[in-house]
Order: structure tokens, then sequence, then C-alpha cells
């Protein structure tokens, strides 16, 4: 980009001389070279690079010349150009996006539950007490809202507005312990108990909009976290870790947050490894993910928990060389994407990835998933079915259930104690016998199980943030059985499944499969847990052939 605004100037007409483009670079850290990044964050800590302190904006001279920057355009052409963008997602989608998981399997439990003959006058009397509802808590929240208030979303858990308003609500962060009589560090303080679902979670819901719009930087929540310490402890920072936990909180996210950023800024600039990396923001979180191919239909792949896309390594190039594009995702939680301090279920990583297929691809895709992978595009599947051409799911998470009607009641998920503990017993276990455990998902080909996957999912298990990844699978709810998800996508289901399964009884669910799911296509394949890895040329001609008679059919509709 600068090259290109450094060229522009040259030829500019009215300048006698190009001006000297001086880079304004303030960096969190000062790594002089990204290449030397550690892949580790443990061997990242131990180099203890300074922070450097925040800047004030520089002081730019004026300009004395006159340009001329041509017609602005008017609102007619603004709309043409928006209209006739490729890119910009169907109409029809935009309501997709903004429907919550959770919400939609809630009506179509009520949807079950109705007689038909009462369907419509329920669901309107259930409108009205919800909407009645709302309003009631919209305006008991306005109430108690401030004249005022940082909180700047109609829930009211945003921190926004100016750069001195969301410092002020950091300096409430900061000393919750100490109590205040201010009314608006006390809704600071009200927001942040209700925002704490786990030890440091406030902080990146109600500051990481205002972090992610660039309102305060990393470098300054830090430093404002740091400034208090010391004020706290008579100028000095020990060694044990911080004095109260917001300081905690909003340290330890910030320097999270820089070290993802890092590792997304040298994915773009190494050239190791066979695929080009792309970066996208969902939610304000960095996501990895990788696209092949220029032309044919849209294929998502989505790696199984304690992967990353780099796992179908042997899928996306075959599949995209026989006129498809692949898109393959990192998904949230996982390998180098970012692993925040947020609640992780399925159905977020469901919600991801219908975000995904919107924002990025932006047409119905064939959706591919491997092991809980294939529960997630499941319910994407389920839920927005327009988003979906076909599903194959690759030794996939999630039962049959004959004559399943409903959907169980939804309740409140939070991370419990004994998740907490579980989590933090399982990591070092799994790390002392990832190669046995890895190895015994390969049964025909252990070789395929080699030091490079190893490694790097034994990476990724010193990320800061895992543990609270590892969390959700104590969480997990996969009640909602695969025949109910995709009762709607009759002959478009293939299911392949690796008979050396070690991980679940395959002649049962095969036999379930075969019984209960009505439309379903089986393929059975001599291989264990990760079939697409083990065994990935049976695998890529499978997955073509599927997708060139869905594509066929497609066409005669």
């Amino acid at each position: 980009m600068i090259d290109t605004v450094q060229e522009t100037l040259a030829t500019a007409p009215l300048l006698e001389r190009s001006p000297e483009v001086v880079m304004w670079h303030t960096p969190f850290y000062d790594i002089k070279d990204l290449k030397y990044l550690p892949p580790l964050h443990h061997d990242f800590k131990k180099l203890q690079l300074p922070i450097t302190s925040p800047l004030g904006p520089p002081r730019l001279p004026s300009v004395e010349i006159g340009l001329d920057w041509g017609p602005v355009p008017s609102l007619a052409d603004l709309k043409q150009f928006v209209n006739g963008n490729p890119s910009k997602s169907k109409e029809d989608w935009t309501s997709i996006k903004e429907t919550i998981a959770e919400k939609m399997l809630l009506n179509d439990q009520i949807d079950q539950a109705e007689p038909p003959n009462t369907l419509i006058g329920g669901m309107e009397s259930l409108k009205s007490r919800g909407s009645n509802r709302i309003n009631l808590n919209h305006e008991q929240t306005q109430r108690k809202r401030l004249q005022k208030s940082v909180f700047v979303t109609s829930n009211g858990n945003l921190v926004g507005g100016g750069t001195n308003a969301v410092l002020n609500a950091l300096a409430a962060y900061l000393r919750y312990l100490e109590g205040t009589g201010r009314d608006d560090w006390q809704e600071v303080h009200e927001k942040l108990r209700n925002a704490e679902s786990r030890d440091g979670a406030s902080f990146g819901i109600l500051f990481g909009s205002a972090l992610f719009l660039g309102i305060i930087s990393r470098r300054r929540v830090y430093h404002e976290a740091i400034k208090y310490e010391k004020e706290r402890n008579a100028g000095f920072l020990s060694p044990f870790g911080y004095s109260a936990a917001t300081i905690a909180a909003a340290a330890d996210a910030v320097c999270t947050m820089e070290w993802y950023w890092l590792m997304a800024l040298k994915s773009q600039i190494s050239d190791e490894g066979p695929f080009s990396i792309r970066i996208w923001r969902w939610n304000g979180y960095l996501i990895q993910y990788t696209v092949v191919g220029h032309e044919g239909p849209a294929v998502l792949l989505v790696h199984g928990f304690g992967a990353f896309f780099e796992h179908y390594r042997d899928n996306i190039h075959p599949v995209a060389d026989s006129g498809k594009r692949v898109w393959a995702i990192t998904l949230l939680g996982f390998g180098k994407s970012e692993k925040p301090n947020v609640f992780y279920s399925e159905l977020m990583w469901a919600e991801l990835l219908r975000d995904f297929i919107i924002q990025v691809v932006g047409e119905p895709v064939h959706l591919v998933g491997n092991s809980i992978g294939g529960y997630f595009i499941s319910i994407v599947a389920g839920l927005w079915p327009a988003l979906a051409k076909s599903v194959i799911l690759i030794n996939s998470a999630g039962n049959v259930i004959p004559e399943y009607s409903s959907v169980p009641s939804s309740k409140e998920r939070r991370t419990s104690g004994a998740a907490w503990l579980g989590a933090r017993l399982l990591l070092p276990f799994l790390r002392l016998r990832l190669p046995s455990i890895v190895k015994n998902c390969y049964p025909a080909k252990m070789a395929r199980a080699d030091d490079w996957l190893l490694n790097e999912m034994l990476r990724s298990s010193y990320d800061p943030g895992v543990l609270v990844v590892l969390e959700s699978i104590f969480s997990f709810n996969l009640s909602i059985p695969l025949n109910y998800l995709l009762k709607g996508f009759n002959e478009k289901v293939l299911f392949i499944q690796g008979v050396k399964d070690p991980i679940s009884d395959s002649e049962s669910k095969l036999a379930m499969l075969r019984e209960h799911f009505a439309g379903i296509a089986i393929k059975e394949l001599s291989a264990g847990h990760c079939p697409h890895d083990e065994l990935p040329e049976e695998v890529n001609y499978i997955i073509c052939d599927w997708i060139a008679t869905i594509e066929s059919k497609l066409l005669l509709v």
C-alpha cells in the first residue's frame, strides 16, 4: 500500500518533489523482525520483551498547496456501487446472520409442542409475552442507566464513546475492589459482576469492542493496569502475579491479544507451508483460513477438536484441482486462531461458521466436517439450510435417535468448577500422551500421524487461552441427533465412516444410520477416526464424486 502511495505522489503534477513518507510505528512489543517470533508462547515469554509506552498522535505539518480531489460521488452513485458489488451477500442472508442459534432451537421446541390447531395463536401469545418482557426489561434497564452512560449498546454491556470516557470506565474497572460512591463507576462495577462468567471474562465483554475499534489501544490498557498496580504496591511489581483480579484480567487480555496479532502478522509474511494464510475477524477475534481454486462449486472444510485447517493438508489442493473452490478454516480456539476468554459451545462454533459462509464465501457451500466439526456443520445446515448445498460427515460426532421430535429445554450454561478442574488435569495428560492418542486414531496408516502433525497439535496446546477451550469438553451438548438436525436434507447427506475408529462404535452407528436416517448415503473405509488424512486419495475421490452428483441434480431443479 505504501509503495502505491509513493508511486502516485511521484507522478502528481502539482508537487515539486515527492514527499517523504514516514511510518508511524509504535508497537506493543518492539520486535525487529517477525520471522524470528518463537512459535511457542512460553518461549516468547522467556524473551521478556519490554512493552513500549503509549504515545500521543503525531502532529502533522499543514499542507499549503491546493489539490483537486475530483468530483464527490452522489448518493445515487454510492448506491449503484454497493448494489453492483459482487461480494455483497444476498439480501435474504442479512436476517440469517442476525439469528441466534439457541433461540432458533427454542422456537423449534415450541413449534413441536404446540398442537396444530393452536400453533398460530400459541406463537402469537408467546411473541406477545416475550415482547412485553423485553419492553419491561428495556424500560427497567433504561431507568437504571445513567444519562451519560459509557455503555453504548441497547443491552448495555459494551463500553464505548470517546477515548476519555473509555479510559474513565477502565479506571473504574481496575479499581473494582476499592468501591466507589460515583454513579458512573458503580455502573461499571455492576456490569462487571454480571459479565464475570469466569475469571477475567468481563474485561473482553466490556472493553473488547473499544479495543477492536481503536478507541483505546492495547498498549494504553496495559499502561493503565501497570500504573495502578504500582500504586497499590508502593511503586513495585510483584514477580508472583498481580494484586487484583481486574488488573490481571486487563493486562493478560491485551498481552494475549498482542500474541495472536503477532502470530497473524507472521503468517502473512511467511512463505512456509503449501497454503497462503488469510485472516478473518469474527466479533473482533482473529481467525485463520485458506482458500484454493478459482471456479466451480464452493466447499468448506471444518476440522475436529484439537485440530486446525491444515489437518486437510492433502485434501484442499486435490479437491480444488477437480474444479472446486475450497475454503478451510481454523475455528476460534484452535490451531493459530485466537483463543479468547469466552464461553465455547457447539452453538457458538456453528454461528461462527454461518457468519464465515455469509461474510467470506458469499454463497451456499458443500459442508465437510470431521469429528465434532461434523456436528457443527450439521447444526449450520439444520438451522440455516439456505447456506448448505450438501453435508459430508467424516466420522462425525453426534447420535441417531429414532423418532426424535423435540429439542430439550435450553438452560444457561456456565463454566462449572468441575470443568475448570477437569481441564487443568486433562491438559498435561494430553500433552504427555499425545503421540499415542493420535497414532491410535490412524490404525490403517500410522505413519500419517507424523511429527509435523504432532508438533502442531502440541504447539497450540501451549497457546494462552487453551485451558478455556478445553473446558468446553465438559459442557458440550450433543443431545440433538443428526437425523433431527438434517431431516430437511434428504438425499443430500453423505456419511464417510472409518470403520476402525477407536473413538466410536462404527458398526452400531452405521446400523442406526441405515435404519433411522432416511436418504443418507454411506461410504465405509478401512480407516480410523480421520479418514480424510489417513486415506486422503480415497476420501478426495468420494468427496469430488459426491459434489459432482449433487451439482448435476441441482441443475435439473
